[in-house]
């Protein structure tokens, strides 16, 4: 997936690309529970489900080529 926006207030909006979460990078769900387990910038951040849904996501389809 990759972030097209973030939708909180403005000062976690700015902690979120602190740790990562801008626009256009490409991060990967790592787990659903309580809390969403998410990779991104090759470290494995956790964020509140409430957290998460602040952030836009677009799928990136994988184009997988046979050997």
């Amino acid at each position: 997936m990759i972030i097209k926006q973030l939708t909180a207030a403005p000062e976690t909006n700015q902690r979120l690309r602190e740790m990562g979460f801008g626009e256009e990078q490409r991060v990967k769900v790592v787990t659903l529970q309580n809390n969403v387990l998410c990779q991104v910038c090759n470290a494995r951040l956790g964020l509140s489900a409430k957290l998460a849904e602040s952030i836009l996501v677009q799928q990136v389809s994988t184009v997988r080529l046979a050997a």
